[in-house]
């Protein structure tokens, strides 16, 4: 299967093209600006959206907004608009991921309720409020009419949509497949992940030994795939669900190195075949002594390991697309992003520190969310 085009948009900025002027100039897109609202200290990668963005009233959300901006960029719409001359509007499927939705949308319905315990009536969107809102836009926006799916695995969400993806090509249900993610921050995202005690107040530094939790992001991102060659292949995804526990990962990492292992095996290949693994590397204590134990376990010498979420923060169910677009930017550009503001890592893992250039043919990158929701994808140079 080919990846025939991508997109990001992210708190790195709109399109790759942002995307790569800030990891060339080594910037972050975590800030310690505000939410509305909020008075947890914490990082955020924020997306700046243009006031004049809209979507229609009946698909009015955050989510959608930011769904709508990254469809603007690196001429993603006029990709799919070929792709549906080629093969039908029926013939091309849409798998979204995505974990929140549009809830920041429902958190503006309940504070404008008042005492009359009724919502008004501009917040009356059942396509809208509920989880299926992002991928049910992303299709009527596009105008397709194939299969149209939205993922909800938590942080999983978007890693996922290439494995959904790869099984319609295989099974002839679709000749092309946009798959994305999305998700955007809102109230209940800081103050769920804070009563976790998981957000730090500081920029998150994956992998480091004194390391203090997460930086929340939100972005929006797409792939369109299909059985026309290109430069850039899906190879191979693995999947596993270990359900250990609601909001932690099994300690001896079962899940994450059965998904690594499957997704190695899809593509012919070993971790010593991998040029560089994109790891999940939220920043928390847990989350990341299980990963390294993981990845060192499968340690090959000549393997590249980074993790980018000091880059973007931690989108959530839009986490899986947007560190397949950084794995794949490798490929194309040969820039290996560095651990954004770890400066010392933990024994056990050799982690890049410093972005790097080098000629990167093949890219594993992991993504694990709660309930034990665990991928890996698998991406090649043709």
């Amino acid at each position: 299967m080919y990846v025939n085009q991508l997109t990001l948009t992210s708190a790195l900025g709109p399109g790759l093209g942002a995307m790569r002027q800030a990891l060339q100039a080594d910037q972050s897109g975590l800030s310690d600006t505000p939410w509305p609202d909020c008075d947890v200290p914490c990082y955020l990668g924020v997306v700046d959206l243009p006031a004049g963005l809209s979507v229609a009233p009946e698909r009015l959300s955050r989510n959608n907004r930011l769904v709508e901006y990254a469809l603007l960029q690196d001429d993603f719409v006029q990709h799919v608009e070929s792709a549906v001359q080629r093969y039908g509007a029926d013939r091309v499927g849409v798998v979204m991921g995505t974990s929140t939705s549009s809830i920041d949308r429902t958190e503006a319905a309940y504070r404008a309720m008042g005492d009359g315990e009724r919502f008004p009536s501009e917040f009356l969107q059942p396509r809208t409020h509920n989880p299926h809102a992002p991928g049910d836009y992303l299709a009527q926006r596009l105008g397709l009419a194939g299969l149209c799916m939205t993922i909800s695995a938590a942080c999983a969400s978007s890693a996922k949509i290439f494995a959904a993806a790869q099984r319609w090509l295989l099974q002839d249900l679709v000749d092309a497949v946009v798959v994305g993610g999305a998700d955007t921050l809102c109230l209940s995202v800081i103050y769920g992940f804070h009563s976790l005690q998981l957000v730090a107040d500081e920029p998150c530094r994956p992998f480091s030994p004194d390391r203090k939790g997460i930086s929340l992001g939100e972005a929006a991102g797409f792939a369109l795939l299909s059985k026309e060659p290109a430069e850039l292949c899906l190879r191979g995804v693995g999947e596993s669900c270990d359900a250990y526990h609601m909001s932690s990962a099994h300690p001896d990492g079962l899940g994450a190195k059965l998904s690594m292992q499957r997704a190695l095996q899809a593509a012919g290949m070993s971790l010593a075949d991998i040029d560089y693994v994109n790891l999940h590397g939220t920043g928390t204590r847990a989350n990341d002594e299980t990963e390294g134990r993981v990845c060192a376990e499968l340690d090959s010498a000549s393997t590249l390991f980074s993790a980018t979420k000091g880059w973007t923060g931690h989108a959530l169910g839009a986490a899986g697309i947007v560190e397949a677009v950084l794995s794949m930017n490798a490929i194309l550009t040969g820039l290996v992003p560095g651990t954004m503001n770890t400066r010392c890592a933990e024994a056990g893992l050799p982690i890049l520190l410093e972005s790097t250039y080098r000629q990167v043919d093949t890219v594993l990158s992991n993504s694990f969310g709660f309930g034990g929701n665990n991928c890996s994808v698998v991406f090649a140079r043709v």
